[in-house]
Protein backbone atom coordinates (compact mmCIF):
# COMPACT_ATOMS: atom_id res chain seq x y z
CA UNK A 1 0.00 0.00 0.00
CA UNK A 2 1.27 3.45 -0.91
CA UNK A 3 1.57 5.93 1.95
CA UNK A 4 -0.23 9.25 1.93
CA UNK A 5 1.74 11.99 3.69
CA UNK A 6 0.92 15.67 4.00
CA UNK A 7 3.89 17.91 4.79
CA UNK A 8 3.20 21.38 6.15
CA UNK A 9 5.81 24.07 6.59
CA UNK A 10 5.33 26.07 9.79
CA UNK A 11 3.51 29.37 9.44
CA UNK A 12 5.32 32.66 9.02
CA UNK A 13 7.46 34.14 11.79
CA UNK A 14 8.71 37.71 12.07
CA UNK A 15 12.16 36.40 11.10
CA UNK A 16 10.68 34.91 7.91
CA UNK A 17 9.12 38.27 7.10
CA UNK A 18 12.51 39.96 7.67
CA UNK A 19 14.41 37.31 5.63
CA UNK A 20 16.48 36.32 8.67
CA UNK A 21 18.15 32.93 8.75
CA UNK A 22 16.27 31.04 11.46
CA UNK A 23 17.72 27.57 11.36
CA UNK A 24 17.45 26.12 14.85
CA UNK A 25 16.73 29.44 16.59
CA UNK A 26 13.44 28.83 18.39
CA UNK A 27 11.13 31.55 17.06
CA UNK A 28 7.35 32.00 17.29
CA UNK A 29 4.64 32.41 14.68
CA UNK A 30 3.34 35.88 13.91
CA UNK A 31 -0.32 36.72 13.24
CA UNK A 32 -0.08 35.79 9.55
CA UNK A 33 1.68 32.54 10.46
CA UNK A 34 -1.10 31.58 12.88
CA UNK A 35 -3.71 32.21 10.16
CA UNK A 36 -1.69 30.17 7.64
CA UNK A 37 -1.55 27.28 10.12
CA UNK A 38 -5.30 27.38 10.76
CA UNK A 39 -6.07 27.63 7.04
CA UNK A 40 -3.87 24.62 6.30
CA UNK A 41 -5.79 22.75 8.98
CA UNK A 42 -9.08 23.63 7.30
CA UNK A 43 -7.67 22.36 3.98
CA UNK A 44 -6.59 19.10 5.61
CA UNK A 45 -10.03 18.68 7.18
CA UNK A 46 -11.45 18.65 3.66
CA UNK A 47 -8.86 16.16 2.40
CA UNK A 48 -8.73 13.63 5.26
CA UNK A 49 -11.98 11.80 5.87
CA UNK A 50 -10.71 9.83 8.88
CA UNK A 51 -7.84 11.54 10.72
CA UNK A 52 -7.75 8.69 13.26
CA UNK A 53 -5.88 6.69 10.62
CA UNK A 54 -3.08 9.27 10.46
CA UNK A 55 0.03 9.77 12.52
CA UNK A 56 0.63 13.43 13.38
CA UNK A 57 4.26 14.43 13.93
CA UNK A 58 6.06 17.75 14.18
CA UNK A 59 9.50 19.18 14.63
CA UNK A 60 9.88 19.99 18.35
CA UNK A 61 10.53 23.69 17.69
CA UNK A 62 7.99 26.25 18.95
CA UNK A 63 6.95 27.48 15.50
CA UNK A 64 6.23 23.95 14.25
CA UNK A 65 4.44 22.86 17.42
CA UNK A 66 2.20 25.94 17.36
CA UNK A 67 1.48 25.30 13.67
CA UNK A 68 0.52 21.69 14.44
CA UNK A 69 -1.70 22.71 17.35
CA UNK A 70 -3.55 25.35 15.32
CA UNK A 71 -3.83 22.96 12.38
CA UNK A 72 -5.29 20.18 14.55
CA UNK A 73 -7.71 22.59 16.24
CA UNK A 74 -8.94 23.70 12.81
CA UNK A 75 -9.49 20.02 11.97
CA UNK A 76 -11.63 19.60 15.09
CA UNK A 77 -8.97 17.44 16.80
CA UNK A 78 -7.29 17.63 20.19
CA UNK A 79 -4.56 20.22 19.56
CA UNK A 80 -2.03 18.40 21.75
CA UNK A 81 -2.51 14.79 20.57
CA UNK A 82 0.56 14.56 18.34
CA UNK A 83 4.20 13.60 18.74
CA UNK A 84 7.47 15.32 17.93
CA UNK A 85 10.65 13.98 16.37
CA UNK A 86 13.96 15.84 16.82
CA UNK A 87 15.18 14.72 13.40
CA UNK A 88 12.62 17.09 11.85
CA UNK A 89 14.26 20.29 13.14
CA UNK A 90 15.46 22.84 10.62
CA UNK A 91 18.96 22.89 9.17
CA UNK A 92 21.42 24.47 11.61
CA UNK A 93 22.86 27.71 10.21
CA UNK A 94 25.42 27.96 13.02
CA UNK A 95 26.73 31.49 13.57
CA UNK A 96 24.52 32.78 10.75
CA UNK A 97 21.27 32.27 12.67
CA UNK A 98 19.44 35.54 13.31
CA UNK A 99 21.16 37.44 10.51
CA UNK A 100 19.98 38.56 7.08
CA UNK A 101 22.28 38.04 4.12
CA UNK A 102 22.77 41.81 3.97
CA UNK A 103 24.00 41.79 7.57
CA UNK A 104 26.33 38.85 6.87
CA UNK A 105 27.67 40.62 3.78
CA UNK A 106 28.48 43.71 5.87
CA UNK A 107 30.69 41.57 8.12
CA UNK A 108 32.11 39.26 5.45
CA UNK A 109 31.73 40.65 1.92
CA UNK A 110 31.20 37.98 -0.73
CA UNK A 111 29.72 35.38 1.62
CA UNK A 112 26.38 35.22 -0.27
CA UNK A 113 28.13 34.60 -3.57
CA UNK A 114 30.43 32.03 -1.96
CA UNK A 115 27.44 30.07 -0.67
CA UNK A 116 25.53 30.38 -3.96
CA UNK A 117 28.32 28.55 -5.82
CA UNK A 118 27.36 25.30 -4.05
CA UNK A 119 24.39 26.07 -1.81
CA UNK A 120 23.57 22.39 -1.17
CA UNK A 121 26.96 21.41 0.23
CA UNK A 122 27.99 24.76 1.73
CA UNK A 123 28.72 24.61 5.46
CA UNK A 124 28.12 27.85 7.37
CA UNK A 125 30.49 28.71 10.21
CA UNK A 126 29.84 27.86 13.83
CA UNK A 127 29.33 24.93 16.13
CA UNK A 128 26.69 22.47 14.97
CA UNK A 129 26.28 24.12 11.55
CA UNK A 130 24.93 21.87 8.80
CA UNK A 131 24.90 21.82 5.03
CA UNK A 132 21.71 20.83 3.23
CA UNK A 133 23.40 17.48 2.46
CA UNK A 134 23.96 16.91 6.19
CA UNK A 135 20.28 17.74 6.78
CA UNK A 136 19.30 15.30 4.03
CA UNK A 137 21.36 12.57 5.72
CA UNK A 138 19.62 13.35 9.03
CA UNK A 139 16.12 13.25 7.51
CA UNK A 140 16.51 10.12 5.35
CA UNK A 141 16.22 7.55 8.21
CA UNK A 142 13.07 9.28 9.51
CA UNK A 143 11.55 9.21 6.03
CA UNK A 144 12.47 5.57 5.46
CA UNK A 145 10.78 4.62 8.77
CA UNK A 146 7.39 6.07 7.74
CA UNK A 147 4.84 3.28 8.02
CA UNK A 148 1.49 5.09 8.41
CA UNK A 149 -0.38 7.81 6.58
CA UNK A 150 1.00 10.95 8.21
CA UNK A 151 0.62 14.69 8.68
CA UNK A 152 4.05 16.21 9.30
CA UNK A 153 4.75 19.81 10.28
CA UNK A 154 8.34 20.77 9.60
CA UNK A 155 10.62 23.40 8.01
CA UNK A 156 11.64 24.71 4.60
CA UNK A 157 15.05 23.05 4.65
CA UNK A 158 13.53 19.70 5.54
CA UNK A 159 11.11 20.02 2.62
CA UNK A 160 14.03 20.76 0.27
CA UNK A 161 15.76 17.61 1.58
CA UNK A 162 12.59 15.60 0.94
CA UNK A 163 12.61 16.67 -2.71
CA UNK A 164 16.15 15.27 -2.98
CA UNK A 165 15.12 12.02 -1.26
CA UNK A 166 11.78 11.44 -2.99
CA UNK A 167 12.14 13.05 -6.42
CA UNK A 168 15.93 13.00 -6.75
CA UNK A 169 15.68 16.73 -7.51
CA UNK A 170 19.11 18.02 -8.57
CA UNK A 171 20.82 19.51 -5.53
CA UNK A 172 21.30 22.92 -7.16
CA UNK A 173 17.53 23.05 -7.76
CA UNK A 174 16.52 21.57 -4.40
CA UNK A 175 18.68 24.09 -2.50
CA UNK A 176 16.63 27.01 -3.82
CA UNK A 177 13.13 25.52 -4.02
CA UNK A 178 10.29 27.73 -2.89
CA UNK A 179 8.65 26.24 0.22
CA UNK A 180 5.37 28.13 0.76
CA UNK A 181 3.86 28.40 4.21
CA UNK A 182 0.27 28.61 2.96
CA UNK A 183 0.14 25.35 0.96
CA UNK A 184 0.27 21.62 1.62
CA UNK A 185 2.85 19.29 0.13
CA UNK A 186 1.36 15.87 -0.61
CA UNK A 187 3.32 12.65 -1.00
CA UNK A 188 1.21 10.12 -2.89
CA UNK A 189 2.26 7.19 -5.08
CA UNK A 190 5.90 8.06 -4.46
CA UNK A 191 5.65 11.64 -5.77
CA UNK A 192 5.50 15.07 -4.14
CA UNK A 193 3.10 17.79 -5.25
CA UNK A 194 2.06 21.16 -3.81
CA UNK A 195 -1.69 21.51 -3.34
Amino acid sequence: MSLLVYFVRHGQTDWNAENRLQGQADTDLNALGREQASENGRKLAGLIADPKGFDFVASPMRRTRETMELLRAAMGLDPHAYRTDPRLVEVNFGDWQGFTYAELEAVRPGISNERSLDKWDYLPSGEGAESYQMLCDRIRPWFEELSHDTVCVTHGGVIRALFRIVENTPKEVAASLDTPQDRLLRLRDGHLEWI
